[in-house]
């Protein structure tokens, strides 16, 4: 894989359609439907999912590309893949909060690479660069609100030196239930901040948060992206039950459950 095309190609597709997800969220109103699974899919997942999948397949026809809504997709399996959630957080849309992301990863055997996400609504994007390191992009806006296409500032970030007996612990925003809080009582926690979507990943990739543990249903899609760069920030994510690492590519694209972290955390057992 040519990692300088990746990720400049994942880049360039998030912000193009993190504009278009941008000018829907921002109308008067948009059509929200129930797919199959009960879950909620509005026309700017739609419209985000046809951009990046055509991107996508254009530049790289020959890897599989798995896409959250694209059933036929989520029956495919490769070592090698790239999979894209294009608003995760749509309940977070939908209710008007900005906490939605738009995700694009790439999988190599097992273990998601290189990967950006956006949050258009908080104009903040991460990324991994072609060597794999993490970084945040201080994004150029135009007198319309809208990213300007030309690079902005690269700042390096890197998971924090966490303290143990005062830690900051992020959680979802949607799906907080009694489980997880049980979970994070197990710990000495300082402070503790509600994020949606794979935003919770950037958190700690930054050092704005020590642990996010997930005590629920996750897809494939909602994670890589996220999992990519906190890894390239120094991060890790693992197993809620045995603490192994939490590997893709599995039959269906569904998630154990998982504790995404920064390594100096000491993990509790479940």
């Amino acid at each position: 894989m040519d990692y300088d095309k990746l990720v400049q190609v994942m880049r360039d597709l998030a912000l193009e359609a993190g504009d278009r997800i941008m000018e829907i969220y921002n109308a008067d109103d948009f059509d929200v439907k129930v797919k199959s699974d009960d879950s909620p899919v509005t026309e700017a997942d739609e419209a985000a999912d046809a951009l990046i999948s055509a991107g996508l397949r254009a530049a790289f026809p020959d890897v599989l590309l798995i896409t959250e809504e694209q059933a036929a997709s989520h029956g495919k399996n490769a070592d090698t893949f790239l999979i894209v959630d294009p608003l995760d957080g749509t309940k977070e849309f939908i209710h008007r909060r900005g906490d939605f992301t738009v995700n694009i990863a790439y999988v190599e055997n097992g273990v998601p690479t290189r990967g950006v996400v956006y949050a258009p609504a908080k104009n903040r994007l991460f990324y991994t660069l072609p060597q794999g390191a993490a970084v945040e992009e201080v994004l150029y806006l135009g007198q319309d609100k809208h990213v300007v296409g030309k690079l902005g500032q690269i700042n390096e970030i890197k998971v924090s030196d966490p303290n143990n007996s005062a830690l900051m612990v992020v959680a979802s925003k949607s799906h907080r239930d009694q489980a997880t809080d049980d979970y994070i009582n197990k710990y000495a926690v300082k402070d503790m901040k509600s994020a949606g979507s794979s935003l919770k990943f950037c958190l700690i990739a930054t050092g704005e948060a020590d642990i996010y543990p997930r005590v629920g249903r996750t897809m494939e899609w909602d994670t890589a992206a996220g999992h990519a760069v906190l890894q390239g920030a120094g991060g890790k994510v693992v197993r809620f039950d045995d603490h192994s690492p939490l590997v893709y590519g599995k039959e269906g694209y569904a998630n154990p459950f998982f504790i995404a972290y920064s390594p100096d955390v000491s993990l509790k057992e479940a």
